[in-house]
């Protein structure tokens, strides 16, 4: 599919479908049986009576029988189990707006070691903002082989409308970008297999995608790139990924390594005969039983006649998506997560990114720094699961994050 950073799932989820599980909790409780149950008693005259007992108390699907608080483990355990998502976005790039959806996500295994026993997760969902963006999704990532085996599945059909500040650093662009619309259709479907029982696993993808483009200027301008009215892209991705993090949802120890290279034929159903090289690490180091530090780091290369949509951008929390875009991008980011209170925990965070490009007349290299704060509440203590809320800063003013699990999250 079109590269496009807001569709990220880490980059929005929900607090106010929260809110509602809170309320629809009362209403679960409230249905419990109030009525005492009684059984028969015999006494010494031979007759019986009725003989009132404590009353049962309906086990809560939505609170922590360990402490009370909203915890959705127990619903989640169930055959159907789901997360109700309603989504505020307040993605820069897009404007204000919501999604809703549900995610069904299947009970972890017990007693898995760091890097195994992970769920599998089936999402459908939906987002419109302000500025006429709108998209449908859905996706699945399942486990299979006793956990050495895992499919990923996603569509997604969507009209953006984004702006336009250049390839690599351009002054008269980054002053005043040119807006424009991308309607992608289309779809990814991959496979990874873990190499025996150890954490490394190697995977392949194809991707293929239909893509309108139109901009908000006179077909010929200068300031454009050059691009089809309408294109398509399909490609092989080969992986190579290294997991130990103790969850997928928010670690708090472990290590993600994935290197991938995108290859876009027209032999493969594209327009166009590109690459894109990636490499991401991301490090979970616990400093304290409540106190956790993670570090990420990732490059993104693209070759070829890529299409300027399909060019690397930075993706840190505080730069809008897409905006700064480069034929290369790289971007380091820090994360400290302090749960100084029952489930209840804070965040700071702070990252810097480069985009440049190879090409003489493009040869300049734009460089962005961001950082903010948030908070989290841990949404479901089995699974690892907690949700909250960023506030990042960065060149083009504040911006504000609902995350589902960690703003890094990877399945």
């Amino acid at each position: 599919m079109a590269h496009a950073d807001f569709a990220r799932p880490q980059r929005t989820a929900v607090l106010i479908g929260c809110m509602a599980l809170s309320a629809l909790t009362g209403a679960v409780e409230a249905q419990a049986p109030a009525q005492p149950t009684t059984i028969p008693s015999a006494i010494s005259s031979g007759s019986a009576t009725d003989a009132p007992l404590v009353p049962a108390v309906a086990k809560s699907k939505l609170r922590s029988s360990e402490d009370g608080w909203l915890d959705l483990g127990g619903f989640l355990d169930e055959a159907y189990g789901f997360v109700p998502l309603v989504i505020p976005i307040t993605e820069p790039a897009i404007g204000y707006g919501a999604g809703a959806g549900l995610a069904f996500i299947d009970k972890p295994q017990r007693e898995a070691k760091d890097g195994f026993g992970r769920p599998n997760i089936t999402a459908i969902g939906g987002l419109a903002t302000e500025n006429g963006t709108w998209g449908l999704m859905a996706a699945d990532i399942r486990q299979w082989l006793d956990d050495h085996l895992q499919t990923q599945v996603a569509l997604a059909c969507a009209s953006v409308n984004l702006d336009f500040g250049g390839i690599g650093e351009d002054r008269a662009l980054s002053d005043n970008p040119v807006g424009y619309n991308l309607e992608p259709l289309g779809g990814m479907v991959g496979a990874k297999y873990r190499l025996g029982d150890s954490p490394f696993w190697t995977g392949l993808s194809y991707t293929f995608a239909t893509t309108e483009v139109g901009f908000d200027a006179p077909d010929g301008s200068p300031e454009l790139p050059e691009f089809q009215r309408q294109s398509r892209i399909g490609g092989l991705t080969p992986s190579l990924t290294y997991d130990s993090r103790d969850n997928i949802f928010t670690p708090t120890r472990g290590t993600y390594v994935e290197a991938t290279t995108g290859l876009f034929s027209r032999a493969l159903g594209g327009d166009n005969e590109f690459q894109r090289v990636g490499v991401t690490a991301i490090q979970y180091l616990p400093l304290h039983p409540k106190l956790t530090l993670g570090l990420r780091g990732d490059a993104t290369f693209s070759f070829g006649d890529a299409p300027f949509y399909m060019r690397p951008s930075i993706g840190l929390r505080g730069a809008p998506a897409m905006r700064y875009q480069g034929e290369e991008t790289a971007q380091i980011e820090a994360e400290l997560r302090w749960q100084f209170w029952k489930r209840f925990s804070v965040i700071g965070f702070a990252g810097c990114g480069a985009a440049w490009n190879d090409f003489e007349r493009f040869d300049k290299t734009l460089g962005i720094v961001t950082g903010g704060s948030g908070f989290r509440y841990e949404l479901a203590h089995k699974y690892g699961l907690h949700m909250g809320m960023d506030v990042a800063f960065g060149p083009d003013g504040p911006a504000v994050y609902v995350q589902f699990g960690s703003a890094w999250m990877r399945p």
